[in-house]
Protein backbone atom coordinates (compact mmCIF):
# COMPACT_ATOMS: atom_id res chain seq x y z
CA UNK A 1 0.00 0.00 0.00
CA UNK A 2 1.26 3.27 -0.74
CA UNK A 3 2.36 5.53 1.90
CA UNK A 4 -0.03 8.15 1.31
CA UNK A 5 -2.51 6.08 0.06
CA UNK A 6 -2.04 4.53 4.41
CA UNK A 7 -1.85 7.78 5.86
CA UNK A 8 -5.25 8.57 4.60
CA UNK A 9 -6.95 5.13 5.41
CA UNK A 10 -5.35 5.74 8.78
CA UNK A 11 -6.66 9.26 8.91
CA UNK A 12 -10.14 7.61 8.28
CA UNK A 13 -9.87 5.22 11.12
CA UNK A 14 -8.82 7.96 13.53
CA UNK A 15 -11.62 10.09 12.41
CA UNK A 16 -14.29 7.32 13.38
CA UNK A 17 -13.22 6.14 16.84
CA UNK A 18 -12.98 9.39 18.23
CA UNK A 19 -16.41 9.85 17.51
CA UNK A 20 -17.08 6.46 19.15
CA UNK A 21 -15.74 7.86 22.06
CA UNK A 22 -16.84 11.39 21.73
CA UNK A 23 -20.33 11.24 19.92
CA UNK A 24 -20.79 15.05 21.11
CA UNK A 25 -18.66 17.03 19.23
CA UNK A 26 -18.74 20.82 20.62
CA UNK A 27 -16.45 23.58 21.28
CA UNK A 28 -16.00 24.01 25.28
CA UNK A 29 -16.58 28.10 24.63
CA UNK A 30 -19.86 28.87 25.71
CA UNK A 31 -21.38 31.48 23.49
CA UNK A 32 -24.72 32.01 22.12
CA UNK A 33 -23.62 34.57 19.06
CA UNK A 34 -21.46 34.26 16.58
CA UNK A 35 -19.91 37.75 17.46
CA UNK A 36 -19.31 36.53 20.67
CA UNK A 37 -17.35 33.51 20.08
CA UNK A 38 -15.36 35.49 18.15
CA UNK A 39 -14.24 37.36 21.57
CA UNK A 40 -14.15 33.92 23.31
CA UNK A 41 -11.76 32.72 21.17
CA UNK A 42 -9.61 35.50 21.40
CA UNK A 43 -9.77 35.83 24.77
CA UNK A 44 -8.65 32.22 25.20
CA UNK A 45 -5.06 32.65 23.43
CA UNK A 46 -2.71 30.91 26.29
CA UNK A 47 -5.64 30.87 28.43
CA UNK A 48 -7.95 27.61 29.28
CA UNK A 49 -11.44 27.48 28.37
CA UNK A 50 -12.53 27.24 31.70
CA UNK A 51 -11.41 30.35 32.63
CA UNK A 52 -12.36 32.36 29.72
CA UNK A 53 -16.12 30.64 30.31
CA UNK A 54 -15.91 32.42 33.72
CA UNK A 55 -15.01 35.99 32.27
CA UNK A 56 -17.00 36.00 29.52
CA UNK A 57 -20.30 35.53 31.79
CA UNK A 58 -19.52 38.33 33.25
CA UNK A 59 -18.15 40.18 29.79
CA UNK A 60 -21.33 39.85 27.90
CA UNK A 61 -23.70 40.76 30.94
CA UNK A 62 -21.81 43.80 30.62
CA UNK A 63 -21.54 44.71 27.54
CA UNK A 64 -25.25 42.34 25.40
CA UNK A 65 -24.28 44.10 22.20
CA UNK A 66 -21.85 44.46 19.60
CA UNK A 67 -22.28 48.01 19.88
CA UNK A 68 -22.05 48.41 23.63
CA UNK A 69 -18.42 46.46 22.55
CA UNK A 70 -17.82 48.73 20.04
CA UNK A 71 -18.52 51.93 22.47
CA UNK A 72 -16.79 50.23 25.58
CA UNK A 73 -14.70 52.11 27.58
CA UNK A 74 -10.91 50.37 26.96
CA UNK A 75 -9.82 50.26 30.86
CA UNK A 76 -13.16 48.39 31.88
CA UNK A 77 -12.94 46.18 29.44
CA UNK A 78 -9.24 45.38 30.67
CA UNK A 79 -10.61 45.01 33.87
CA UNK A 80 -12.94 42.47 33.14
CA UNK A 81 -10.65 40.29 30.86
CA UNK A 82 -7.71 40.43 33.07
CA UNK A 83 -7.82 36.89 34.52
CA UNK A 84 -7.00 36.08 30.94
CA UNK A 85 -3.72 36.99 30.57
CA UNK A 86 -2.34 39.41 27.62
CA UNK A 87 -5.41 41.68 28.93
CA UNK A 88 -4.42 44.84 27.22
CA UNK A 89 -4.00 43.61 24.02
CA UNK A 90 -6.95 41.49 24.01
CA UNK A 91 -9.34 44.36 25.57
CA UNK A 92 -8.40 46.36 22.39
CA UNK A 93 -8.71 43.50 20.15
CA UNK A 94 -12.10 43.43 20.93
CA UNK A 95 -13.14 46.64 21.01
CA UNK A 96 -11.46 47.10 17.87
CA UNK A 97 -12.81 44.07 15.81
CA UNK A 98 -16.30 45.04 17.14
CA UNK A 99 -16.09 48.48 15.51
CA UNK A 100 -14.82 46.65 11.79
CA UNK A 101 -17.77 44.40 12.16
CA UNK A 102 -20.37 47.27 12.77
CA UNK A 103 -18.47 49.82 10.14
CA UNK A 104 -17.45 47.10 7.35
CA UNK A 105 -19.32 44.15 7.86
CA UNK A 106 -22.87 45.49 9.15
CA UNK A 107 -22.66 43.73 12.20
CA UNK A 108 -22.15 40.02 10.87
CA UNK A 109 -19.11 38.24 11.54
CA UNK A 110 -17.80 37.32 7.95
CA UNK A 111 -18.18 33.88 6.60
CA UNK A 112 -14.99 33.71 4.58
CA UNK A 113 -11.36 33.34 5.46
CA UNK A 114 -9.88 36.25 3.85
CA UNK A 115 -12.42 38.89 5.91
CA UNK A 116 -12.47 37.18 9.13
CA UNK A 117 -8.41 37.60 8.95
CA UNK A 118 -9.15 41.31 8.37
CA UNK A 119 -10.53 41.69 11.83
CA UNK A 120 -7.99 42.63 14.72
CA UNK A 121 -6.89 39.78 16.55
CA UNK A 122 -7.96 37.27 14.21
CA UNK A 123 -5.62 34.39 12.72
CA UNK A 124 -6.22 31.25 10.95
CA UNK A 125 -6.99 29.09 14.45
CA UNK A 126 -9.73 31.81 15.00
CA UNK A 127 -10.77 32.16 11.62
CA UNK A 128 -11.29 28.32 11.14
CA UNK A 129 -12.97 27.67 14.18
CA UNK A 130 -15.92 30.50 12.77
CA UNK A 131 -15.72 28.62 9.77
CA UNK A 132 -16.59 25.44 11.16
CA UNK A 133 -18.32 26.12 14.20
CA UNK A 134 -20.78 28.80 12.84
CA UNK A 135 -21.20 28.47 9.32
CA UNK A 136 -20.20 24.31 9.06
CA UNK A 137 -17.60 24.93 6.28
CA UNK A 138 -14.50 22.49 6.10
CA UNK A 139 -12.43 23.73 8.44
CA UNK A 140 -9.39 22.46 10.73
CA UNK A 141 -8.38 24.38 13.71
CA UNK A 142 -4.78 24.15 14.44
CA UNK A 143 -4.62 24.66 18.61
CA UNK A 144 -1.83 23.11 20.62
CA UNK A 145 -3.81 19.82 20.89
CA UNK A 146 -4.39 19.46 17.20
CA UNK A 147 -0.86 19.94 16.86
CA UNK A 148 0.81 18.07 19.36
CA UNK A 149 -1.61 14.81 18.78
CA UNK A 150 -1.36 14.87 15.10
CA UNK A 151 2.01 14.86 15.01
CA UNK A 152 2.48 11.64 17.56
CA UNK A 153 -0.25 10.02 14.86
CA UNK A 154 1.65 10.52 12.06
CA UNK A 155 -1.02 12.31 10.25
CA UNK A 156 1.35 15.56 10.28
CA UNK A 157 4.45 16.80 11.24
CA UNK A 158 6.31 19.80 13.06
CA UNK A 159 4.36 23.01 14.87
CA UNK A 160 4.05 24.94 12.35
CA UNK A 161 0.28 26.07 12.83
CA UNK A 162 -0.47 26.42 9.24
CA UNK A 163 1.86 23.87 7.58
CA UNK A 164 -0.07 21.57 9.81
CA UNK A 165 -3.06 23.00 8.52
CA UNK A 166 -2.17 22.39 4.98
CA UNK A 167 -1.44 18.94 5.70
CA UNK A 168 -4.15 18.22 7.33
CA UNK A 169 -6.59 19.45 5.14
CA UNK A 170 -4.89 16.95 2.75
CA UNK A 171 -5.16 13.25 4.84
CA UNK A 172 -8.72 14.54 7.00
CA UNK A 173 -12.19 13.57 5.86
CA UNK A 174 -12.85 17.49 5.33
CA UNK A 175 -16.64 17.31 5.92
CA UNK A 176 -15.37 15.79 9.36
CA UNK A 177 -12.90 17.45 10.08
CA UNK A 178 -13.92 20.72 11.98
CA UNK A 179 -15.77 18.25 14.60
CA UNK A 180 -12.09 16.27 15.06
CA UNK A 181 -10.71 19.16 16.16
CA UNK A 182 -13.09 19.26 19.08
CA UNK A 183 -12.76 16.17 19.65
CA UNK A 184 -9.09 16.28 20.00
CA UNK A 185 -8.95 18.78 22.41
CA UNK A 186 -11.18 16.63 24.73
CA UNK A 187 -8.80 13.37 23.75
CA UNK A 188 -5.65 15.57 24.36
CA UNK A 189 -7.04 16.27 28.31
CA UNK A 190 -8.24 12.94 28.67
CA UNK A 191 -5.58 10.60 27.42
CA UNK A 192 -2.96 12.38 24.76
CA UNK A 193 -1.66 14.68 27.01
CA UNK A 194 1.52 16.91 26.66
CA UNK A 195 3.70 15.54 29.58
CA UNK A 196 1.88 12.17 30.16
CA UNK A 197 0.08 10.39 27.54
CA UNK A 198 -1.80 7.38 28.71
CA UNK A 199 -0.89 5.15 25.90
CA UNK A 200 -2.13 2.22 28.12
CA UNK A 201 -5.35 2.80 27.42
CA UNK A 202 -5.72 4.97 24.26
CA UNK A 203 -8.03 4.28 21.58
CA UNK A 204 -5.92 4.99 19.09
CA UNK A 205 -2.47 3.08 20.50
CA UNK A 206 -2.26 1.02 17.25
CA UNK A 207 -2.57 3.80 14.98
CA UNK A 208 0.23 5.87 16.84
CA UNK A 209 3.51 6.37 15.30
CA UNK A 210 4.88 7.81 19.41
CA UNK A 211 3.66 4.98 20.67
CA UNK A 212 4.99 2.27 17.82
CA UNK A 213 8.35 4.25 18.87
CA UNK A 214 8.31 3.73 22.60
CA UNK A 215 8.59 -0.18 22.16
Amino acid sequence: MPAETEVLSRAEEIVGRLEKVYPEAQCSLVCEKPYELLIAVRLSAQCTDARVNIVTKELFKRFPTLESFAEADLSEVEEIVKPCGLFHTKAKSVIELSKKLLNDFGGVVPDNMEDLLSLPGVGRKTANLILGDVYKQPAVVTDTHCIRICERLGLSSGSDPLKVEMRLREVLPMDRASDFCHRLVNFGRDTCSARKPKCGGCPLADLCEYNKSRG
